[in-house]
């Protein structure tokens, strides 16, 4: 987005969202985190509805930007390095920050249509990234031919979301869940190098 006051209303919202949650929080809150005021937000936008569909552009593109940056040449490494960037179990990082966040916003999506098509977005774009990566993978030869790239990008996807709500809800920590995928990538998906010597 390159409207330089909306940009920094949304940044202030998205801290300050992180901070209050979302039933406490207020356009004082939100003028708190920025040099704006709160007649300069609501200049911007009518209602707290509007101000949050905004948002999750926002951090749709935080989103993105982040998955696209674990790129590698190999497909197994780019798993990989997805993986650690969306299941990193710090604290104090802007993963855990973002899915404070995320977590707020998602809780309303039962009641708001604009919320939960814009959620669904970002399940789209990771699901659609992991499918990516697992197909590479095969034409490589890095991934055995049997696996199924939808299948897998489905049950990762599920997994990664369910993780990141769970670690911020009762502090479930993301690093068990990074351990078992990175055992399940070792075990089913390489293909296994035969053993020099073996019968």
């Amino acid at each position: 987005m390159n409207d330089e006051p909306t940009s920094e209303i949304l940044d202030a919202t998205y801290h300050a969202l992180c901070k209050h949650g979302y039933a406490a929080l207020t356009l004082q809150h939100i003028a708190d985190e920025s040099a704006m005021s709160k007649a300069s937000i609501h200049y911007y936008y009518d209602s707290k509805n509007e101000l949050f569909v905004a948002l999750l552009d926002f951090l749709y593109d935080r989103y993105t930007t982040q998955i696209d940056s674990t790129a590698r040449d190999s497909p197994r490494e780019h798993l990989r390095s997805l993986l650690e960037v969306l299941l990193t179990d710090e604290e104090d990082t802007p993963g855990t920050e973002f899915r404070t966040a995320m977590l707020e916003v998602t809780a309303q999506a039962p009641y708001d249509d604009k919320i939960r098509d814009r959620l669904v977005e970002f399940g789209d774009y990771l699901f659609e990234r992991i499918r990516q990566i697992i197909a590479a993978g095969i034409d490589a030869g890095e991934f055995a031919e049997s696996v199924a790239p939808s299948r897998i990008a489905e049950a990762f996807t599920t997994l990664i979301v369910g993780a990141n709500t769970r670690q911020v809800a009762v502090e479930y920590s993301t690093d068990r869940l990074s351990e078992t995928i990175t055992s399940h990538i070792e075990t089913d998906l390489l293909i296994r190098t035969p053993v020099e010597g073996a019968q």
